[in-house]
């Protein structure tokens, strides 16, 4: 991933906001840890990342960028984003917010 990233013309970027049920912050932020890898191995990842909030630990913030649809897709059927996401993440999370973006540029 380079430091000049600039997403542009018509990738999917997803935006979302995790806030994960007490108590089970290590395990959901060791889970999205051990996605980060794979992830950004997959051919139609742009950028994939991981915050915390400095204000609310329970709060994640996860930016991933696609080069379109189908690479969306193909991260949502991976092995990986089975394991990990669906078998550990989201069970552990009390709210999940996600936002899809469209470059304004041509």
């Amino acid at each position: 991933m380079s430091s000049q990233f600039e997403p542009r013309g018509n990738v999917h970027i997803a935006v979302a906001t995790y806030i994960v049920k007490e108590g089970n912050e290590t395990t959901v932020e060791e889970a999205l840890r051990a996605m980060i890898p794979p992830t950004r191995r997959e051919p139609g990842c742009l950028a994939y990342t991981v915050q915390r909030s400095q204000e609310s630990p329970r709060k994640l913030l996860l930016y991933e960028v696609y080069v379109d649809e189908a690479a969306v897709e193909a991260h949502r059927a991976s092995p990986h984003f089975q394991q990990y996401v669906l078998g550990i993440v989201r069970p552990l999370v009390e709210n999940r917010v996600v936002e899809v973006y469209r470059s304004i540029e041509e």
